[in-house]
């Protein structure tokens, strides 16, 4: 063997001494296998440095244990407590799970999709980027790609979705801030061509479509992040006292804790005494944030982990298998920065 190439399963082999089936026995059967035996090639296999192909493996054997998982930002916690949620399942009923960060770009989500299918894997676990999910979804089908979208709605006649119902969540945390009497309420989310934006946009224009005298003003933010949040918590400043909203719903919590240091720490404007607020994920900054925050809780762990046992059944028994679209319901939390 070269001391420039990789071992293979025939150099284990030789150096100890038995037929190359002797050791796929020891990797994929090694019950099948003598004590002396096992210990000998095990000795060979650590010597060697060898590392099995699993790919290749899972190729020849028809079946692949590695699942593809595309979000729309992996640095949002959100997306990585679902993410986690989705891995620990997938480990504890022996599959691997790889994860791709799209950033809300079709082009990058493309190059995860071909790289999944080039890989053979068993599946794919995706938030479709942009403001739809059909074409992904009906473009999986045709190739007879097993895929669950996740975080949105798809076809049942398609494939498998989980989600959260967006549009209740959106009433609630408005309906929420109406309750207390706030009447002067800003929408704080972007880019609106997200569906979760449009569908939590949606449902605070039910609530205050149903309280006289409420108005809702929308604010768009150019991401989904801290520092968007700081910017329109700019603009808010800027606006005349008397022309300030008296409540915000924020469409995340990173918009929402990015909002509060721009309104605390620049000018001091008292939350929830001014400006009431309220979040949406219940992410772990939220209760830690300067003034606790309010939130619209979504349990991101039992998507993630909802997602891939339905892309496992799909995956195990094809022919029994039936789409199923799982719709969580969220949650509101309420904190100090709503009047607790």
């Amino acid at each position: 063997m070269s001391s420039a190439s990789r071992p293979s399963i025939q150099d284990v082999a030789r150096l100890a001494g038995v037929a190359v089936g002797t050791v796929s026995n020891v990797l994929n059967a090694p019950e099948k296998v003598r004590p002396e035996t096992l210990d000998k090639v095990s000795k060979a296999i650590t010597q060697l440095g060898f590392i099995r192909n699993d790919a290749a493996r899972q190729l020849k054997a028809g079946k692949s244990q590695t699942i593809g998982m595309i979000v729309l930002d992996s640095s949002n916690p959100f997306f990585a407590k679902l993410a986690q949620g989705a891995e620990d399942y997938a480990m504890e009923h022996g599959y691997s799970l790889i994860l791709g960060n799209s950033g809300n770009d079709d082009s990058r989500e493309s190059k995860y999709i071909n790289l999944f299918e080039e890989q053979r894997m068993a599946g794919v676990l995706v938030t479709p980027a942009g403001g739809t999910n059909t074409g992904l979804a009906s473009h999986l089908a045709n190739k007879g790609f097993k895929a669950v979208v996740v975080d949105r709605m798809a076809d049942a006649d398609i494939c498998c979705s989980v989600g959260v119902d967006d549009i209740a969540g959106g009433r609630t945390a408005v309906g929420h801030l109406l309750d207390l009497g706030r009447r002067r309420v800003a929408f704080v989310g972007g880019p609106l061509g997200i569906k979760q934006v449009q569908d939590r946009l949606a449902g605070a224009r039910e609530a205050v479509a149903r309280v006289q005298g409420a108005e809702l003003r929308l604010m768009e933010s150019n991401a989904m992040t801290v520092l968007a949040g700081r910017e329109v918590g700019e603009r808010i400043l800027a606006l005349p006292a008397s022309d300030r909203p008296d409540a915000v719903f924020a469409s995340n919590d990173l918009l929402a804790v990015g909002l509060l240091q721009a309104l605390v720490f620049n000018s001091q404007v008292r939350v929830p005494e001014e400006i009431a607020i309220v979040g949406y994920d219940d992410i772990d900054f939220a209760q830690a944030a300067i003034v606790p925050l309010s939130s619209i809780r979504q349990p991101a762990a039992a998507i993630g982990a909802s997602a891939v046992q339905l892309l496992v059944d799909e995956v195990e028994n094809p022919s029994n298998h039936t789409h199923r679209q799982v719709v969580f319901q969220p949650e509101l939390v309420v904190r100090e920065s709503s009047g607790i």
